[in-house]
């Protein structure tokens, strides 16, 4: 399993870190994992000194090609770390309670995904496969850190990455696992194949997933094959139309309502960053929702006592309109301010 991760160190991320006189960093109050201990024992350790929180991030856009869509995702972590750990350390926000991990290891992964074109039947299958091991090493890192006790915040890569993760989640829990998901898309295709777009059916298939609730669905964007098969399993969704347009419900109610129906089984929080209007991310969009409606989603989903984790996914800086450094700007300081909320929502700052 460590061979699928890569532990950082202070050296791997000192380059990106500043310092300023009198003002504590972020990074300055965070823990960096003991390299010369074993993975897992050094996680449990990390817990019963009051590490609760893991950061891990996900270097990849295999999922999103492998679903037809654009390259990128694989900036959004390093895009993150550079803002997040130069942000200021103070009473509003828990960062000493935060391991900085590392990432898991896809780079021989994604040196065999950058020549394939998904556009070629046959490269499309080798980039599924490729998604499919990409899947064992997100299950793999995934476990170490529900094993430990602590609660893990994945960024970076495409909405593929569910499944490693609830596959982890669950088989630690010995039980299938509910999931609340703020997104556009379902991501709930047919089983063609591992990609972005089939993610939770896969898990559901695999009897992992008891229950699932999409908030700000677009009614647009989803193929009746879809909107079938989430009826067929039971699934509910709030379609943007319906807080957005319509203004049948609000995005309050819609959250809160979904939190309610859930029974009580461990929670995945998830948010496509794909659902916020302008965001740099693999399906750029102008009809979306708002950062601080992103935002408060994560609040209220954090807030509830089953949630264990936050996976943040499909940023992806080079499809900012105007140039890979705007889009790094744009995505450093979205996702951090989703993981500001959730840490902040969790420890009730």
């Amino acid at each position: 399993m460590t061979n699928h991760l890569k532990v950082y160190d202070e050296s791997a991320v000192k380059a990106i870190c500043s310092i300023r006189a009198n003002e504590k960093k972020a990074w300055q109050a965070m823990a960096l994992l003991d390299t010369q201990v074993n993975v897992q024992q050094a996680l449990i350790d990390a817990a019963q000194f009051g590490i609760r929180y893991v950061l891990l991030g996900i270097c990849e856009d295999i999922g999103p090609k492998a679903n037809l869509g654009n390259g990128g995702a694989d900036e959004a972590w390093p895009t993150f770390l550079k803002r997040f750990l130069n942000q200021p350390h103070n009473q509003f926000i828990a960062t000493q309670k935060v391991l900085l991990l590392g990432e898991v290891n896809v780079d021989d992964l994604m040196a065999k995904s950058k020549p394939l074109d998904n556009q070629q039947p046959k490269q499309l299958n080798q980039l599924r496969d490729l998604c499919q091991q990409l899947d064992e090493r997100v299950e793999n890192v995934l476990s170490l850190v529900f094993k430990a006790g602590l609660e893990p915040i994945i960024i970076g890569g495409g909405h593929n990455n569910c499944l490693g993760i609830i596959r982890a989640l669950s088989k630690y829990k010995n039980t299938p696992v509910n999931a609340i998901n703020f997104d556009p898309h379902a991501d709930f295709r047919d089983c063609e194949g591992r990609h972005s777009g089939n993610g939770f059916r896969y898990a559901y298939n695999e009897q992992l997933l008891n229950n699932y609730h999409v908030i700000g669905l677009h009614e647009l964007k989803n193929n009746q094959a879809i909107l079938e098969a989430m009826a067929n399993a039971n699934f509910k969704f709030n379609s943007y139309q319906s807080i957005k347009v319509r203004r049948d419900i609000t995005l309050t109610q819609a959250v809160n309502n979904a939190l309610n129906s859930f029974d009580n089984l461990p929670l995945g929080v998830e948010v496509d960053l794909d659902s916020i209007s302008y965001m740099p991310v693999s399906a750029y969009t102008c009809s979306g929702f708002n950062v601080d409606d992103s935002e408060h989603f994560v609040h209220l989903a954090a807030k509830n006592r089953q949630s264990q984790y936050l996976h943040l996914c499909e940023a992806a800086p080079n499809q900012h309109p105007n140039n890979i450094e705007n889009g790094m700007q744009h995505c450093g300081q979205v996702i951090s301010a989703l993981v500001n909320t959730y840490l902040q929502a969790k420890e009730g700052l």
